[in-house]
C-alpha cells in the first residue's frame, strides 16, 4: 500500500498493464458553488479492473461517481473515457460514450415490468435489444424468468439485479456502482458481489463505491481509499487489507484481513 501521489491517475507503477478506460484527473466538484466536496481527486481504471472507492463517510465516494456521471457540477479537474474528455456533460449524453451508472437508490422503474426496465435501458439503440438482452440475462438469468413481473415487487436485492441490468444494456465500457449492497441482507450482499464479479469477468471495467469496505477490498483489483475529497492511500484490494493504518482508521479490525 502507497500513499496516493498528486498525480493524476493516482496509482503510481504498482498499476496492472492494460489500456485506460477512464482516468479521474485533479477533480474538484461539489453540490454548491464555492463548497467542494471534492478537492483534487484523481483515480484511474484499465481495461478489464474492478477498482473498489472505500472511505468514511462523507469523504466524497458517491460525489465522484456522480461528478463523473454529469450530476455534480465540476468546478476543475477532468473525466476522460476511452481517450475522450467528457467533463460535465450530461448523464443522457455519457451513456452512449460508454459510461454506465447504477445510483444507490430510486435506481429501477417501479411500475414497469422487468423487461420494460432493461428496454429502458436501451432508448438510444432500440434495434440491438434482443442482443443485449440476452447478454444481460445470460448473467442474470432470473430477470429472464421474471421478465414479466413488476420492479416494484421485487425485493431489494433483486431491483439491484434490475438497475444493473439495465446500466448494462448500452455495452458501457465502465460501470459505476454506487454502493450496490446498501440495505441488503448479508446474503444479499453476497449474491450483489458475486454479480459485480460475474460483470467485471465478462469484460467490463467496474468502479464500486462501497461502504462494506472490507468485502469490496476482498473482491477488487485495485482501490483507492477517499478522504476529505482526495485520494489518500491506493493499492491492490489485498495490499490495503493489510496495511496497518488503513485497518486502524478504516477496517477497524485485524481479524479477517488474510
Amino acid at each position: 500500500m502507497s500513499e496516493a501521489p498528486e498525480t493524476p491517475g493516482g496509482a503510481g507503477s504498482a498499476e496492472p498493464a492494460g489500456k485506460s478506460v477512464v482516468k479521474v484527473t485533479d477533480l474538484v466538484a461539489g453540490y454548491l458553488p464555492g463548497v467542494n466536496i471534492l478537492n483534487g481527486c484523481s483515480i484511474e481504471a484499465r481495461s478489464g479492473e474492478l477498482i473498489g472507492i472505500i472511505g468514511p463517510n462523507g469523504a466524497g465516494k458517491s460525489t465522484l461517481l456522480k461528478a463523473m456521471f454529469g450530476l455534480v457540477k465540476v468546478h476543475s479537474g477532468t473525466v476522460v473515457v476511452r481517450d475522450q474528455d467528457i467533463t460535465g456533460l450530461k448523464a443522457n449524453k455519457l451513456v452512449s460514450r460508454g459510461v454506465g451508472f447504477v445510483p444507490q437508490n430510486n435506481n429501477v422503474f417501479a411500475t414497469l415490468t422487468i423487461e420494460e426496465n432493461l428496454e429502458m435501458g436501451m432508448y438510444q439503440r432500440s434495434k440491438d435489444f434482443k442482443k443485449r438482452f440476452e447478454f444481460v440475462t445470460d448473467l442474470f438469468p432470473e430477470l429472464g424468468k421474471r421478465r414479466a413481473q413488476r420492479a416494484g415487487s421485487l425485493s431489494g436485492g433483486e431491483r439491484q439485479m434490475v438497475a444493473m441490468g439495465r446500466a448494462l444494456m448500452m455495452e458501457p465500457a465502465v460501470l459505476l456502482l454506487d454502493e450496490p449492497s446498501a440495505g441488503l441482507s448479508p446474503v444479499k450482499q453476497d449474491e450483489t458481489f458475486l454479480r459485480v464479479h460475474e460483470i467485471n469477468r465478462a469484460g467490463v471495467s467496474v468502479i464500486m463505491v462501497e461502504q462494506n469496505a472490507r468485502r469490496c477490498l476482498q473482491i477488487c483489483d485495485r482501490a483507492y481509499v477517499l478522504d476529505q475529497g482526495k485520494d489518500a492511500y491506493t493499492g491492490t484490494g489485498r495490499e490495503l487489507m493489510k496495511d496497518p493504518k488503513v485497518i486502524q482508521l478504516y477496517l477497524g479490525t485485524l481479524a479477517d484481513t488474510a
